[in-house]
């Protein structure tokens, strides 16, 4: 009910802490402003250290949902589920609490801020240190997934999530009468030639066996009919699952958009904004945890996911410590609670919530 944008989660940070003082649960807060890094100790705890994560920000999104619980922060709504991240991880924080004198080594759980903005919070935080003093061993984090019902999860074992840039191009013209094309220099048509002349970054620069998307989603120029503006400027972000080729594919972009650009007599300003890395589940690691699942759920209820082009920076933990990113089914068995993550009506059947708390505990403590 109480949503807040990336790196702003000042009163969920509050919340948070106010549930792990109650039950007793040793932590630090202030963690790149808004984090939270909580332990819990079980027999032997330093002969082992098992993480867990859970993203706490929302979206800039005005929720549609009439619900008990609709947001009432005007404008902001926890449209991707990290409510339900966040709330399923405090249920497990507290279940491996009264476990603890059952389970060896410890759990070091993160409450982590700005998933949803760049540079990611993951980053920040490892960069403060919360894999450290010292690594652990495996770090496990989920997702909801309203393609599948609650009570039900999916696994992916090696790659798969992608990595996730943002392209930012001006193309500097220069600006006359849309009569006299020939007096100016025309951002619009070279934009034009630009855009179809990138697809070839995927279509023909790149191994076919890596997948790959550049997609623009934004180009905006002009404000006339018969005014040849003196700029366009063109938004876009590429996807891939190799770190190699990414960065060869951001010398293409830039090559290409500079070429053609020259060619019309016209200049480029080109930002690629490098974002989150692609997320690579352990496979060992992932393989265990699928039966574990299993043995909590029943073979019947864990299934295995494809690869998405969509990104995480869960990813950027899975390139410290060996990582399990799996998926927490949340639709309704009558076919409610399907409307896909950042839609205003996106909503979960809360017996997810029991197997989100449920399933994570026991993966810890079957490690």
């Amino acid at each position: 009910m109480h949503p807040e944008l990336s790196f702003k989660e000042f009163e969920t940070m509050k919340f948070i802490a106010g549930v792990l003082k109650e039950k007793g649960i040793s932590f630090r807060d202030g963690i790149c402003n808004t984090g939270i890094v909580a332990e819990i100790e079980g027999n032997n705890p330093e002969s082992k250290t098992i993480a867990l994560r859970a993203d706490i920000d929302a979206l800039p999104i005005l929720e549609a949902n009439d619900v008990p619980y609709k947001s009432k922060n005007e404008g902001l709504m926890h449209a991707c589920g990290h409510d339900v991240h966040t709330s399923s991880v405090l249920g497990t924080a507290c279940i491996l609490h009264e476990l603890r004198d059952q389970f060896e080594g410890k759990v070091r759980i993160l409450f982590q801020p700005g998933e949803e903005k760049l540079p990611g919070g993951a980053s920040l935080m490892i960069k403060d240190g919360v894999l450290e003093n010292p690594t652990p061993q495996s770090i496990f984090g989920q997702h909801v997934f309203p393609e599948l019902p609650a009570g039900k999860v999916g696994f992916k074992p090696g790659i798969y999530m992608a990595s996730a840039d943002e392209i930012y191009i001006t193309i500097n013209g220069k600006g006359g009468h849309a009569a006299m094309p020939h007096k100016a220099i025309d951002p619009i048509a070279i934009a034009a030639q630009l855009l179809t002349g990138l697809q070839q970054v995927v279509s023909r620069k790149n191994d076919a066996t890596v997948p790959s998307v550049l997609t623009f989603g934004s180009i905006h120029g002009g404000f006339a009919t018969n005014v040849i503006p003196d700029k366009v400027e063109l938004m876009g972000t590429f996807r891939t699952f190799d770190e190699t080729w990414r960065y060869e594919a951001h010398e293409w972009i830039r090559n290409h958009t500079n070429a053609v650009c020259e060619s019309y007599g016209a200049r480029a300003d080109i930002d690629i904004k490098v974002g989150y890395p692609h997320l690579k589940n352990h496979p060992a690691l992932t393989e265990a945890s699928m039966n574990i699942a299993r043995t909590y759920l029943g073979n019947d209820n864990v299934v295995e996911l494809d690869m998405r082009m969509t990104a995480e920076d869960f990813a950027y933990y899975t390139h410290v410590c060996d990582g399990c990113f799996y998926r927490l089914g949340t639709a309704s068995p009558n076919g409610d609670h399907r409307h896909p993550v950042h839609n205003s009506s996106f909503d979960i059947d809360e017996n997810a919530l029991e197997t989100g708390m449920g399933l994570m505990a026991f993966i810890a403590i079957s490690q």
